[in-house]
């Protein structure tokens, strides 16, 4: 073996000795993808419905990265850089092999390596489990970002939970949702590499006692705790085709000690391994049922889980690095928050640095305030976590002093500035008082950041005058904006192939990497050849995607019809029971005879209910009965279809959004953050139908009036009628909804279930209803009659396809991530070493 030089020494580690890169050839591919299934998998015989081929081409490709990933990490050791680290409860990251070979631009070589044993890479793409580490938005989102800063070069670590049990598979029996596990680490996760040597100690229950150290000084330790394991797992994120990846290290809780010998010696069996079965259930399922007691403990030891395991990874390399001297960390760490979940690191951060690192209080603090940023997703108040102190003392009593420290301080602070004024300093005290006082985990995040955002500009401005306008009259360079964006090489380059193909033959493939770049397929918006070559894409979607809703549902997919498509997590504010509405009205149409202006729709809809959530999972129920209906009448054949498509999820996405033509963003204003799959849609040329909520003002904004189908009450206009809303009074003065709620009132959609959708007819005929559904029945009716005519003419609705696309290059989340680095991160972007 030849003699290590000096350049061969990592700091810290010693380098592997420098072998050759490996090839990217469809030769040196095929050779790595027989090589595993042979050697390490111990296969000889390829079988469709195992996960033996799809996991050797996976390590053929992830040998590929690991190359870029040692060089990255070498790069972010050596040059010491400021890191980004992006704190998330959750991460939808879907498939990764079609992504990382787009990445590494040899998604064409591995098809051709393939295709000369006679296999098929779409078929090995199919094999691939979702990895479904998310709910929704904000995990997909989360996502995005990672890619964003991989393809930016920003030193970015996303740090996650590794759930046993991600987001349920959704069964439809009888109308019903009925949840089913998602053992998505059944088979295996290849791409993941555990990093035991780097497991952290999590602290729970226990109590705090105090004493004088040396100097005189009283310190705090938290004995006689419950211990867990927090044991990292890290997955490549790589970058389009720059040669970086970073990483995403997801958590995995397990016991400290195995299992209790001597009560196992004894016989007791069960009891021998209970401490080990309670410490992996905090990372046993996504999103636990919160509406026990028991849920609400356990989403609480899952947020302090990542909360701690996080923090102490990163104090770990902040002293790789630096040493014992932790007076800089702010310099080189900045945390974000991803929503509210994340908000205890404020406080874990606190503790860390006084009881670990014996600093004092207001330099902690002062630390702290430097590291945290925290980005805002929602502006439901019931989403805004809070804990009961009864929870915290009990489960964090360590962590609930701090917090009760940095409530008084915060309190003083307050008093300084509006002296006497006792009103807001109860608004604004993180603790909210009361029979059951509780931790206000927002107002945490607040206090103890330095950069509040918003994801959309709307969003932004109602945090500001509203949900946080106490925070922002004290703190108002705190607060600013950043709209959310999806990446491009997924929705778009990755899950349209046939789009970007047409695409890149007009304008170049440059767009991958800077979205503005489709502005210039405005010169083709009025191309009769492209325009046509833009429709025949369409429909090959819409045929791939009908397919499949056929091979999942068995119903029949008339691909000629209009495809109209809500698709996102079923919630009442979401509005999915306004879409039946107007379903049921077509079909009223339509049964009267009067339905000759319209144009044959399909209109589907999907998503998935929280589990606790009764009134979400009873719309799916009504989007059955209706469904149902509409599709076993004759006279709808070739008019009118209403599909619900099941277990929604990032695969799902990924056939949808091509195909859609007309995209439902119809929340009522001012209850959507942002949204994302309204982005989703454009981006592949479908045209918005929806209300001036979240990112669709902008949205309307990029594209132009003409081509988005606005309707429904604006924010204002909202709080303005809310004391004198009746819905009763709106469907007596219009006969076709009257028509429509006589339908539901008479069973007429549930005649062998009488009562089975009283509850979601109620909520519309409520004056209380905070989504006031019937006051934009209307409205919505009318864009809806807007868009119909639109649709009719093929060359106008082509042009505003086109135009969709080519106005959507502002909601890359490159250009979002870009925002993020250079008004909070100001991270440098990685150089590789160069050899």
């Amino acid at each position: 073996m030849p003699a290590r030089t000096d350049e061969s020494v990592g700091i810290g580690d010693i380098e592997l000795l420098q072998a050759p890169e490996l090839w990217m050839t469809s030769d040196a591919i095929l050779r790595d993808i027989t090589h595993y299934f042979g050697r390490m998998l111990g296969r000889r015989t390829i079988r469709t419905q195992s996960p033996y081929l799809y996991q050797a081409v996976v390590f053929a490709v992830r040998d590929r990265l690991m190359e870029r990933w040692g060089k990255t990490r070498m790069a972010m050791e050596r040059n010491d850089y400021r890191r980004a680290s992006y704190l998330s409860l959750e991460f939808l990251m879907g498939r990764l092999l079609r992504n990382a070979q787009i990445s590494l631009g040899i998604e064409e070589n591995t098809a051709e390596a393939l295709n000369r044993i006679g296999l098929d890479l779409e078929d090995v793409y199919q094999r691939e489990l979702d990895t479904g580490l998310g709910n929704g938005g904000l995990g997909r989102l989360a996502a995005c970002f990672l890619d964003s800063c991989a393809t930016l070069s920003l030193p970015v670590v996303g740090y996650g939970m590794r759930y046993k049990y991600g987001m349920f598979h959704q069964r439809i029996e009888n109308g019903f949702q009925v949840e089913h596990p998602d053992p998505w680490l059944r088979e295996g996760f290849p791409w993941e590499v555990e990093r035991y040597e780097f497991a952290q100690t999590i602290k729970f229950g226990g109590r705090t006692t105090s004493y004088t150290d040396a100097k005189g000084g009283t310190r705090f330790e938290w004995i006689d705790t419950d211990d867990v394991l927090a044991i990292p797992f890290d997955v490549p994120v790589p970058g389009y085709r720059n040669e970086i990846v970073n990483s995403l290290r997801l958590w995995s809780a397990s016991s400290t000690d195995e299992f209790n010998l001597q009560e196992f010696n004894a016989g007791s069996y069960a009891d021998a391994v209970a401490t080990k079965y309670e410490a992996e259930n905090i990372t046993m399922v996504l999103y636990p049922d919160d509406a026990t007691y028991d849920g609400q403990v356990l989403r609480l030891k899952q947020q302090y889980f990542l909360a701690s395991a996080s923090l102490q990874d990163m104090l770990r390399y902040h002293t790789q690095q630096h040493g014992d001297d932790v007076s800089k960390f702010a310099e080189k760490n900045v945390v974000q928050l991803n929503d509210t979940h994340p908000a205890i690191a404020v406080a874990e951060l606190m503790r860390l640095l006084i009881d670990e690192f014996y600093i004092s209080w207001d330099e902690a603090w002062a630390i702290t305030r430097k590291t945290m940023a925290y980005t805002n997703h929602t502006l439901l108040p019931e989403a805004l976590e809070m804990w009961p102190v009864s929870m915290l003392r009990q489960l964090l009593p360590r962590i609930l002093d701090i917090i009760y420290e940095i409530d008084a301080r915060f309190i003083e602070e307050i008093s300084q500035r509006w002296p006497g004024d006792k009103a807001r300093i109860q608004r604004m005290s993180l603790i909210q008082k009361g029979h059951t006082p509780m931790v206000r985990m927002a107002y945490l995040a607040i206090a103890g950041s330095f950069s509040v955002n918003g994801v959309a500009k709307l969003h932004s401005e109602l945090l500001v005058d509203g949900l946080f306008r106490d925070f922002a009259e004290l703190w108002p360079e705190k607060f600013n904006n950043k709209t959310n964006g999806v990446t491009q090489r997924r929705w778009l380059a990755a899950c349209n192939p046939p789009l970007s193909r047409l695409i890149s033959n007009a304008i170049g493939d440059s767009w991958t990497t800077d979205l503005e770049q489709l502005r210039r397929l405005e010169d083709f918006a009025d191309d009769e050849s492209f325009a046509a070559a833009w429709r025949e894409v369409k429909i090959a979607n819409k045929q791939r995607l009908g397919k499949n809703i056929q091979e999942k549902t068995g119903l029949p997919i008339d691909t000629d019809l209009l495809f109209d498509v809500q698709v996102k997590r079923i919630h009442e504010y979401k509005r999915q029971l306004l879409n039946v509405l107007h379903a049921i009205h077509l079909y009223d149409r339509i049964r009267r005879g009067d339905g000759d202006e319209l144009v044959p729709r399909t209109i589907i809809i999907g998503g998935k209910a929280a589990p606790g959530y009764a009134m979400a999972k009873n719309v799916i129920k009504v989007i059955h009965n209706v469904a149902s209906v509409i599709n076993t009448d004759p006279a709808m054949q070739g008019r009118l279809q209403l599909v619900f498509y099941p277990d929604y999820n990032v695969s799902a996405m990924e056939l949808i959004c091509p195909a859609a033509e007309l995209s439902e963003q119809i929340s009522t204003a001012g209850k959507e953050a942002s949204g994302t799959g309204n982005m989703k849609f454009m981006m592949n040329g479908a045209i918005t139908i929806g209300t001036l909520d979240g990112a669709n003002v902008e949205i309307r904004q990029a594209v132009g009036e003409d081509n988005f189908f606005l309707f429904g009450l604006t924010v204002e206009e909202i709080n303005e009628l809310r004391e004198r809303y009746n819905p009763q009074s709106i469907i007596e003065a219009d006969e076709d909804f009257a028509r429509v709620v006589q339908l539901l009132q008479s069973g007429h959609f549930n005649r062998a279930e009488p009562g089975i959708m009283d509850a979601a007819l109620q909520s519309i005929l409520e004056p209380a209803d905070p989504w006031m559904t019937a006051a934009d029945f209307r409205p919505f009716v009318d864009a809806q009659l807007a868009a119909n005519t639109a649709y009719k003419d093929r060359a106008r609705w082509t042009r505003m396809s086109i135009l969709n696309t080519a106005r959507s290059g502002i909601f890359s989340t490159d250009r979002t991530m870009r925002e993020y680095n250079a008004e909070i991160w100001q991270l440098e972007p990685i150089e590789l070493d160069v050899k």
